[in-house]
Order: structure tokens, then C-alpha cells, then sequence
């Protein structure tokens, strides 16, 4: 006997998860705020994590991760095991729904950026999600 595959829409949820849209667009429908919900909730709570800077948030100023500062360092494999230890960290300490299982980052030497591939299930979801970015420079 063979076990059905577990797809994104087989999967009964306990929780869900709902947070505003960071680009704020309108929701054409209540003239609201548009929202993310479940799986793009903790994928844009991630990205906005490793991209917030310690200090930057209000009232939490430990909240963020120095992966900003540490793109200003040579692009050397020092550098690149800096930054995947402190998404690793960054994760682990403050997105308490998701267990982390991988991540992946690889230098892009031509226009000095780094490809980020972070791989997690959410807690209570046996699925594996999986968030990819690019971290570079402001210019």
C-alpha cells in the first residue's frame, strides 16, 4: 500500500498564519490593506528578518540580523560563512513557527551579490517551503 504524496492543499492546519502586505497595495475589494496569509506570511516575516538591521525596530532593538554590515566585507568564503551563520541564528532566535532545515548561500562574483536559498518546514506542516533572495549592496 502506497502513501498519498502531501501537497500544500491536503494538509488540514491548526493555525493559520495572517500578516498585512510590506507593500502595502489596496485590497480592491474591503479598501484595506491587502494581507499575506499561512506559507507567504513566514516567507515575507523571513526575508524581512535577515534584512532588518539590529536597532531598527522599535522598542526591539536586538530584533534583526547584521547580514547588511557583513556585505560590505570582501566577498571571501569567510565572509560567505559569516552570513550563512547569521541567517542560520537570525531564524532560529526569532521566527519561533518555522524549524529550520537548510540554508544554502552562494556567491555571485560578478555584480557582488549573494544568492540566499533557505529551505524549512512550519511547525504542525509536514511540508518542506522553501524562500529564495538576493542579498546586495544599496546603491
Amino acid at each position: 500500500m502506497s502513501l498519498k504524496p502531501i501537497t500544500g492543499k491536503n494538509v488540514k492546519r491548526t493555525k493559520s498564519f495572517k500578516d498585512f502586505n510590506v507593500s502595502f497595495a489596496r485590497n480592491l475589494f474591503t479598501d484595506d490593506v491587502s494581507s499575506v496569509t499561512n506559507e507567504n506570511s513566514i516567507k515575507q516575516a523571513i526575508k524581512n528578518l535577515i534584512l532588518t538591521a539590529p536597532g531598527e525596530k522599535p522598542f526591539q532593538p536586538l530584533v534583526g540580523s547584521r547580514v547588511y554590515e557583513l556585505l560590505f566585507e570582501p566577498l571571501d568564503p569567510f565572509t560567505l560563512d559569516a552570513i550563512h551563520e547569521e541567517v542560520i541564528n537570525t531564524i532560529t532566535r526569532y521566527e519561533k513557527r518555522v524549524e529550520l532545515t537548510s540554508v544554502d548561500v552562494v556567491p555571485i562574483y560578478e555584480n557582488n551579490k549573494i544568492h540566499v536559498t533557505v529551505e524549512y518546514k512550519v511547525i504542525g506542516v509536514p511540508i518542506l517551503e522553501q524562500i529564495t533572495f538576493v542579498l546586495q549592496r544599496p546603491e
